[in-house]
């Protein structure tokens, strides 16, 4: 199989590039920036750039593939949630996602023999926070992030369906997995006896762990019946405050330090919101198609997670 992966330097875009690789597929990478965590001389990959002015090495790349998975895209927070959302910030978060999106289809619409599966990831941002179960047909919400997801990122890649590709949407919530940059400042958290909620902890926290990611979307693309969106989140939907405790036992430590919501509003902004107001997305059609989750609750999830963890 030959894989066009863009935006393949993240976590999601390495974890997914070594399932494919482990195979023997061919790996194309789409990049927009030099930095990756692939490894460099991996066989049967190829690394193609963009500088997001000529779109014409990524078309070309395109040409003949087998399947297109789209994670393109600059990240919402930085390291440990560093980055405000400024107005720059959130117009770099939209064209970062929108033009490489319309890149991929003028590029595919320009193939001699275009791909047969389109696969465009987005977020769990996409539904509106609160108690009402988000199941892949509930509305949109009206935030910054959901307003994105719905009206411009998902959208960029919309064309490819009258091209005749099998188009999959993924709207996947936080990862959990080894070295995974949601993971990580919350582990350091609670080592450092630091532990506990977000803000009154009521939130929910949807989540699905890195295997489970990356064979899900495995399934889905095997599968000529499986089209549109699909929500990539654990059945085990907690709150936050629940994932404190899980942590907690995980690593030996307790949970007993809430941070106040006012300390989050003061340090991230707006962004502080999707911290404290958390969507409780279902992945009713994901279940629907059949796939089995590895690790369906957050026990399973964080005992993988730290197994795999690698030694100091």
């Amino acid at each position: 199989m030959r894989v066009v992966l863009a935006g393949g330097s993240g976590y999601i875009g390495a974890s997914l590039a070594a399932s494919h690789l482990t195979e023997g597929s061919e790996l194309v990478v789409l990049t927009r920036g030099s930095e990756s965590a692939l490894p460099g001389d991996a066989p049967g990959l190829r690394r193609v750039a963009w500088n997001g002015r000529d779109p014409g090495p990524w078309c070309a790349a395109l040409d003949g593939a087998d399947l297109v998975v789209n994670l393109a895209g600059e990240r919402v927070a930085g390291p440990g949630f560093a980055y405000r959302w400024t107005e720059a910030r959130k117009r770099l978060l939209a064209s970062s996602r929108v033009e490489a999106g319309k890149a991929l289809v003028a590029g595919i619409a320009a193939c001699s023999r275009r791909p047969q599966v389109f696969v465009q990831a987005s977020g769990i941002d996409y539904y509106a926070a609160g108690e009402s179960r988000a199941t892949e047909d509930a509305r949109s919400g009206d935030g910054f992030l959901s307003r994105l997801v719905a009206d411009e990122w998902e959208p960029s890649t919309a064309g490819v369906e009258s091209m005749g590709l099998r188009r999959i949407v993924l709207r996947i919530g936080p990862v959990i997995g080894a070295g995974s940059p949601v993971l990580a400042p919350l582990l350091l958290q609670h080592r450092l006896f630091a532990g506990g909620p977000l803000g009154p902890g009521a939130q929910w926290f949807p989540w699905i762990a890195v295997d489970d990611l990356v064979g899900a979307l495995r399934f889905l693309v095997a599968r000529q019946e499986c089209f549109g969106a699909y929500n990539l989140v654990a059945p085990g939907i907690l709150r936050n405050a629940e994932l404190s405790k899980a942590l907690a036992r995980a690593l030996g430590r307790p949970s007993w330090l809430p941070t106040p919501a006012f300390a989050l509003r003061l340090a991230f902004g707006e962004m502080a919101e999707t911290l404290l107001n958390g969507v409780r997305a279902i992945p009713k059609r994901l279940l629907e198609a059949g796939y089995r989750f590895v690790s369906p609750d957050i026990d399973t999830a964080l005992s993988s997670a730290l197994a795999s963890r690698p030694k100091p």
